[in-house]
Order: structure tokens, then C-alpha cells, then sequence
């Protein structure tokens, strides 16, 4: 699938639809760091105004983890998936799957037969800005996924769409090749230029993290640090 993309890219596509390689620039090193990085954590050292909003993981990530890897994106017109089997005919194992469908909730996207299908391609999971059904399969665990919500109403699959395009999903710009983490807390997309140096700052708040943990549990919190921000809004102390 890969090659005939590489091949296609500059054939005459018919109108609305758009189909480009594959980007991969991020390390399989730097991929298994951000593992263990909380989206807290990511989230605060972006200045805390980057990440999705109104996601949902259908699949346990409290129990079961979230997910971590390179975005392959898709842009699908409300109730069609045609493009998101696309996806996943041309993803790696480990690419996350991000998909815009417009935060359409009337119809789901991608259910429970695309799901195996990614767990034998070994994909790395699924981000649906849109809807989702056989929620019953995807809470088995099996392959992680976040989705702004669910219906059993089915897709069509005849276009037009996108794939490896920028998209918007739930809030986030995300570019293909993008670094996507996510877990209980929620998703965030990291700018793939932007990965590296920001693993640095990510590794530096967890560490000032567990120092204030330490104190708090010590019973030693930062006391005066609060008050002294209490007094500068004149709150009566």
C-alpha cells in the first residue's frame, strides 16, 4: 500500500480525495521514552492550552494504558470511513491512527471488524473525532482508542477523503508524522520538531513533581509559596 501511494501521489486523484506517504521522523528510541510520560506532563510543558478536548478512551486506559506513536491522519466526511480503511491498509505497527470526522456524532466511524483488523496489523490505536460503535469489543482492551462518542448507526464507504494531510481533531492541530500520547487523562499531539527538546522539559517537571510529592506526604508542603500568592491578590490571610 505504502508504494503504491509513493507511486500514486501524483496521479490525477478525482475530486475531495487525497492520498500521501506516510511520515515518519520521530526515533523508535524517542517513541519508547514518551511511554512514560504522563499527558499531564506534556500537557503543562506546552504551556498547558495544547491538547484535545471532549475525548473519551472506549478502551480502559485506566486499567490498560494508553497509547503512544506516530500520527498517520486521516480527514473523512461525516459518516463515511473509506479513508480510515486506508489507514490502516498503509499504517506501521505501533501508528497512531488520528482521525478528523468533523466531531459527527449522527454515525460511527470505525467499529469492532476495523478493529481486528488493526490488532493483526498491530496498529497502535485509534483517535476518532467523531463517533465510534461495538463499544462492547473495544472495551476488551485489545487496541487502544479515544473517540468523542458512540452510536450504533453504521458508515458508508465511498468518500471523499484525506490521508497523511493536516488535520484539526478535538482541539488539536496535528500534522502526519506528529508525536501522539495519550492515557486516562486525555490525548495530546506534540509537534514532531518540537519532541526532543520537549522531553527534556517533560523529564524536569516529573522529577520537580516528586520532590513536591515528597513534602506533601512528608507533611511539609510549600506554605509559603501560597501565601505569598494569596497576598498578592489581597485575599485577607
Amino acid at each position: 500500500m505504502n508504494n503504491y501511494l509513493i507511486q500514486a501521489q501524483n496521479a490525477e486523484w478525482p475530486a475531495g480525495f487525497v492520498m500521501k506517504p506516510r511520515v515518519q521522523t520521530l526515533s523508535a528510541e524517542l517513541l519508547e521514552t514518551y511511554q512514560s510520560v504522563p499527558t499531564a506532563h506534556i500537557s503543562d510543558s506546552l504551556g498547558r492550552f495544547h491538547g484535545s478536548n471532549g475525548l473519551h478512551d472506549y478502551h480502559g486506559a485506566i486499567q490498560r494504558g494508553g497509547l503512544c506513536g506516530n500520527a498517520v491522519t486521516v480527514k473523512t466526511r461525516p459518516g463515511d470511513n473509506l479513508m480510515i480503511h486506508a489507514a490502516i491498509l498503509s499504517a506501521q505497527p505501533g501508528d497512531i491512527i488520528v482521525v478528523d470526522a468533523s466531531a459527527d456524532l449522527s454515525t460511527a466511524v470505525i467499529g469492532g471488524l476495523m478493529r481486528t483488523t488493526a490488532i493483526a496489523k498491530k496498529i497502535g490505536g485509534f483517535v476518532i473525532d467523531g463517533a465510534i460503535r461495538d463499544i462492547e469489543e473495544w472495551a476488551q482492551g485489545d487496541m487502544p482508542i479515544y473517540a468523542k462518542g458512540h452510536t450504533h448507526k453504521g458508515p458508508k464507504k465511498e468518500g471523499p477523503g484525506e490521508l497523511n494531510t493536516p488535520i484539526a481533531c478535538a482541539g488539536m492541530v496535528v500534522n502526519p508524522g506528529d508525536l501522539i500520547v495519550a492515557d486516562a487523562d486525555g490525548v495530546v499531539c506534540v509537534p514532531a520538531s518540537d519532541a526532543q527538546a520537549l522531553l527534556t522539559r517533560c523529564q524536569e517537571l516529573g522529577r520537580h513533581e516528586e520532590k513536591v510529592r515528597a513534602q506533601n506526604m512528608a507533611g511539609t508542603p510549600d506554605v509559603d509559596r501560597f501565601l505569598t500568592l494569596l497576598r498578592k491578590k489581597n485575599c485577607p490571610l
